[in-house]
């Protein structure tokens, strides 16, 4: 008993302090998201970058790059945000060196998924800003894509692309929610700007548990030693047998 109460104890003071130490990396890593999002601009990864391209370092980068968006290759997504449902409208951005990034150009309700039903789309070169995202491959909860039905739940770069026949090897492994541009309309259709950023961040309360069960674990280990140790001087002091009365 005691062993498995020592085993126990060790094992969560153990999870205690590794969530601890997730606990200084959430906070780091949002500190960092932080900067980034109030960060001048800087270039979007251009193709030689791409395979370093990792969640830690990029995802949230704020980025501007420049190209001419192909409307006729756009992609809707479905969306629930602050505005309600509808879709997330993502568009191809080809760049001058060949290769495409798909833009994600904000969010429109279901009665103005038709694109005639929209702000007029930005014709020839365009000038984006935004964050950079990674791919969602996929789908959503309990809901996969449906390249065939073109019926999308995720941004999924690579299938998106695939579906709308861009060269895999010169499309960006990353999206970019674009942001509003100064003077954009209130009543712009897409409407930009709505990505939400947000981390789960309940370290605290699992450390705060983990070390509450290495407590009990440890008095439940002090309370079996007390009862054995009791138990033992109380057969020590005990009367003894009486003599055999036929010897």
């Amino acid at each position: 008993m005691l062993a498995g109460a020592a085993f126990f104890f060790a094992l969560f003071v153990a999870l205690g302090t590794w969530q601890v130490q997730r606990l200084g990396w959430k906070h780091d890593l949002i500190a960092r998201v932080d900067a980034r999002v109030h960060a001048a601009p800087v270039a979007a990864p251009a193709l030689p970058r791409w395979p370093a391209i990792n969640r830690e370092a990029d995802e949230y980068l704020r980025v501007a790059l420049d190209g001419r968006f192909l409307h006729d290759k756009e992609a809707l997504v479905q969306a629930s945000t602050e505005r309600g449902a509808g879709f997330w409208v993502l568009t191809p951005l080809q760049r001058a060196d060949g290769s495409f990034v798909l833009v994600n150009r904000g969010f429109v309700p279901p009665e103005r998924r038709d694109p005639a039903r929209r702000s007029p789309t930005p014709a020839g070169q365009v000038h984006v800003q935004g964050l950079l995202r990674l791919t969602e491959p996929g789908g959503g909860f309990l809901r996969h894509n449906d390249p065939a039905a073109d019926r999308w739940h995720s941004r999924d770069v690579a299938a998106i692309a695939a579906s709308r026949g861009l060269p895999a090897e010169r499309v960006a492994p990353y999206f970019v929610d674009a942001e509003a541009a100064p003077g954009n309309p209130a009543d712009a259709s897409p409407v930009p700007g709505l990505t939400v950023i947000r981390f789960t961040d309940n370290h605290l309360v699992y450390a705060i548990t983990w070390y509450g069960l290495a407590l009990m674990a440890a008095a439940a280990g002090w309370y079996v030693r007390r009862t054995d140790r009791a138990g033992h001087a109380a057969g020590d002091n005990g009367p003894s047998d009486p003599p055999d009365p036929h010897p």
